[in-house]
């Protein structure tokens, strides 16, 4: 019986992370898509796959099969080849010892896939051919969830084509230890030549066509074989105590680097700061906000750079004060619950104790208070001070809980 295989979830993505480098994983989203009748779902179960959402994915003959939030079952089908199919196709991997040697090395050689196809073998699917279910209420074809996995499955398929030889059917160890029997005149077996040049990238290992190079069939089934110490070996070993953290208090002194032609020296002391702070963080809280290119980009000249300029002056200074919030404080106007702006007018209030308050224009999250003070609320719950200069509005100091005591 062909041994599944599991794979971790997909972490959060990129907003622009792409799927399916690859051809054959671009030929897979494809017999996906065109068979959906809803463009929209299809856009949904792009932005989802990106989401981190999914859980590991577990790949076996015919079926791929995951678990979305709120324990929905996600599983999409593929029809498994018969085994006079199998055959065929192995008759045309066997016809060219480099078709194994590049399965082995992450690629699927458009020949080999034109060689089955002329053998009347479906490797890569078509319309029709992936059948997505899921225990959602959601009737699309497929609905956000099996869209979500069919987008990351093409990921698998780009690192590893295998995986597609797998859902048809067989796993790598099976298709090489099948190849054995295929007799390569002149060189003892097929699959012995195709072992010999399919084998890890040693080297030190004899080349094929050497007196000790055409080695026997075995070599293939080696080549294919998992390597690494048992799941169960290692727990049954105990774990390991994790050695003491670091110490956080450190401070970061910049990496010593020789001019060079073509090489920005201080660009690179900038982004070994920036790691540096950012595994601090990690260490410390376990986290990392997610940042836009934007963000990130002025999270580096307020934190690292150090100048501001008449464009980013206004952001820089915002994240100082801020960070992430106070940016978005400054470039994003959002309408807060009624509540929290009614509190914080009583406050305002208040603080004048019987004295004329300066006129109030309020828009959304920005209250505007006389002619140079505006104070904007965040959607982290406090209030960010601004000042009008060269008409434009500059943050002017961090947040506080209450309004009232940015006006002093």
């Amino acid at each position: 019986m062909t041994p599944a295989r599991g794979f971790p979830a997909f972490p959060r993505q990129r907003a622009g992370a792409r799927f399916a480098t690859s051809w054959w994983g671009r030929a897979w989203i494809q017999a996906m898509e065109d068979t959906s009748l809803d463009a929209g779902l299809l856009r949904k179960g792009r932005a989802y796959a990106k989401t981190g959402r999914l859980g590991p994915i577990t790949v076996s003959p015919g079926r791929l099969a995951a678990v979305a939030e709120n324990d929905y079952d996600v599983i999409v089908r593929v029809e498994q080849l018969t085994g006079a199919e199998w055959e065929r196709f192995l008759d045309q991997v066997a016809a060219k010892a480099g078709h194994i040697a590049a399965l082995l090395d992450g690629d699927m050689p458009h020949e080999l896939v034109e060689a089955a196809q002329d053998a009347a073998v479906p490797l890569l699917p078509c319309v029709g051919d992936l059948e997505p279910e899921c225990s959602c209420p959601d009737w699309g074809h497929p609905c956000v969830h099996a869209a979500a996995l069919c987008y990351q499955a093409s990921w698998l398929l780009d690192a590893d084509p295998f995986v597609l030889l797998l859902l048809r059917g067989r796993g790598a160890r099976e298709l090489v230890e099948a190849l054995q029997d295929r007799d390569v005149p002149g060189s003892g077996s097929r699959a012995a030549a195709a072992g010999v040049a399919a084998g890890p990238r040693d080297p030190a290992r004899p080349a094929a066509g050497s007196a000790t190079g055409a080695g026997s069939a075995a070599q293939a089934a080696e080549a294919a074989r998992p390597s690494g110490t048992p799941a169960s070996v290692a727990f049954a070993a105990g774990v390991p105590p994790l050695p003491e953290p670091p110490p956080y208090d450190v401070a970061f002194t910049p990496p010593a680097l020789d001019p060079a032609p073509g090489v920005d020296v201080a660009a690179l002391r900038v982004l070994a700061a920036s790691a540096a702070a950012r595994a601090r963080e990690l260490l410390l809280h376990d986290r990392w906000p997610e940042l836009t290119e934007h963000e990130d980009h002025v999270r580096l000249i307020a934190e690292h750079i150090g100048h501001e300029g008449a464009d980013d002056g206004p952001a820089v200074a915002a994240w100082r004060h801020g960070g992430a919030e106070g940016l978005a404080v400054l470039e994003h106007p959002w309408t807060p619950p009624r509540q929290d702006l009614a509190r914080a007018r009583a406050r305002l209030e208040a603080a004048w104790e019987g004295e004329r308050p300066p006129p109030l224009h309020a828009w959304r999250n920005r209250w505007t208070l006389g002619e140079a003070i505006q104070l904007r609320y965040g959607r982290d719950g406090r209030w960010y001070p601004f000042t009008r200069h060269d008409d434009r509005w500059w943050p002017a100091g961090p947040p506080e809980r209450d309004p009232s005591a940015l006006i002093g």
